[in-house]
């Protein structure tokens, strides 16, 4: 994945399990790991063929025809990310026959072989002034990308288990996939006995993914619109079940799940389902003496020079990677809960007090971040996590490394709180802020320190 820093996944990467009373997880939760859902989420845990794309047309291009559409099938970040930590005080596609339906601009389907995004081509006119927010579509592009999160089998399975294994659910329904990417998740609907799926992407993965819909026989029942999920009028007045891998790193990076929110507000009948439906992240910290020396002391002396200027700029830098699990020194808490059905956008910005103790004396070189992902409101709820007590997963864990390491005894406590929300200029970069303080036998640290995830 461009621009992660990463580890080799363990041989058979796979670990999907039903939840259970208070968190769906891989494995047991290592010692001291707080793996407990905010109340709302225990309340829910408990109750139960002709190789066309259909485009948009350009703003002075007036048609008819299929519908037009949105997003992505999986996920990868744009290079780096950029921090500062300051003292503190304390403190198919297949267009469906007869289905034609004319949008605000109109849409129109195109020989896949011909078809090039609308939002790409804005994109190429912009080049010059581009950003990662520019270079989100275009990355899910490559087939590389899906391969990975293909691959990634606690991820693909959880979602082949929630909607295989709930073929009553599917029966007869519509669907609407969100971010499709190569039509995985829209597959596994019509196996499940879907009438019929709207698979959007805005990237030309969708183009492979016709071929792929043609090539498994699914042209009939599943339709594919390439376009941005907000400029999408479908051919029905709304959908019963809404299906989407929408989540980044932190969970949050790339903010597909605002586009989540949009497509359940707009086109989702009431009462319809969202798979998954919940979601939640937790901090921890972590002792990683040596690693930190390779990834920040690395630049002290690189072949007999100085580049102490980058060790200040790698050491405020998130790092996506796998974190042993021996190498977790406090408990993990909940930073953020969230039910797909009801939250809002203005809920995913959010500032959350957090309590870490310590489960053994040891060093804290960094905090570490994962989430976990729950399809609850199913016959046999289940889900999967990103802890470092779980199996890998493609979202690994996200490191906040500290300048200084904090020297701390057992059952002793952080407090602080981290600050979430998009970035002003760019949406899907997320601007994120750890402030701490700590009270210990043999260290007092008060600290704020801000990063950048882009």
């Amino acid at each position: 994945m461009p621009g992660a820093k990463r580890h080799l996944p363990p041989s058979n990467p796979i670990g999907s399990t039903p939840i259970n009373d208070t968190i769906l997880s891989d494995v047991t939760p290592g010692p001291g790991e707080t793996n407990d859902l905010a109340p709302p989420m225990k309340k829910a845990a408990s109750n139960a063929a002709n190789g066309e794309i259909v485009i948009p047309p350009p703003p002075s291009v007036t048609a008819t025809q299929t519908p037009g559409g949105q997003s992505r099938d999986e996920k990868t970040p744009q290079n780096g990310t950029t921090g500062l930590e300051t003292e503190t005080g304390p403190s198919a596609v297949a267009s469906v026959a007869g289905a034609t339906t004319s949008s605000r601009e109109g849409t129109r389907a195109v020989d896949s072989s011909l078809s090039v995004a609308s939002c790409e081509r804005e994109a190429v006119a912009e080049a010059d002034t581009r950003t990662s927010k520019d270079y989100y579509f275009d990355s899910y592009s490559h087939h590389g990308i899906h391969e990975e999160m293909l691959k990634d089998e606690v991820r693909t399975r959880t979602y082949q288990m929630a909607i295989l294994n709930n073929r009553q659910l599917f029966h007869g329904k519509t669907v609407l996939d969100v971010g499709c990417g190569t039509g995985i998740l829209s597959m596994f609907a019509v196996q499940a006995g879907a009438s019929h799926v709207y698979a959007v992407d805005c990237s030309s993965i969708i183009e492979q993914a016709a071929k792929i819909i043609k090539a498994n026989d699914y042209s009939d029942r599943i339709t594919l619109i390439q376009s941005k999920m907000e400029d999408v009028e479908l051919p029905v007045p709304h959908v019963d079940i809404i299906i989407s891998e929408w989540m980044g790193y932190f969970l949050l990076y790339e903010s597909m799940l605002n586009t989540v929110l949009y497509a359940r507000d707009k086109w989702l009948k009431p009462g319809g389902l969202i798979l998954p439906d919940k979601a939640v992240i937790y901090l921890s910290a972590v002792e990683q003496d040596q690693i930190k020396k390779e990834r920040i002391d690395f630049w002290e002396n690189v072949y007999g020079f100085d580049m102490s200027a980058l060790k200040e700029v790698a050491l405020l830098e998130p790092v996506v990677d796998v974190v042993d699990a021996d190498s977790v020194v406090t408990n993990a808490v909940p930073i953020l809960n969230i039910d797909i059905l009801t939250c809002t956008e203005e809920d995913l910005s959010f500032i959350t007090p957090f309590q870490l103790r310590a489960n053994r004396s040891d060093y804290i070189h960094a905090f570490v971040a994962f989430f976990e992902c729950a399809f609850t409101r199913i016959p046999k709820p289940l889900g999967f996590s990103t802890s470092p007590h779980s199996m890998y997963t493609h979202w690994k864990q996200t490191i906040f490394y500290l300048r200084d390491a904090i020297t701390i005894c057992e059952g002793e406590v952080i407090s602080g709180r981290i600050e979430c929300r998009s970035n002003k200029k760019n949406e899907r970069d997320l601007d994120i802020g750890l402030e701490f303080n700590f009270e210990g036998r043999r260290q007092n640290v008060n600290k704020r320190v801000e990063f950048r995830l882009r």
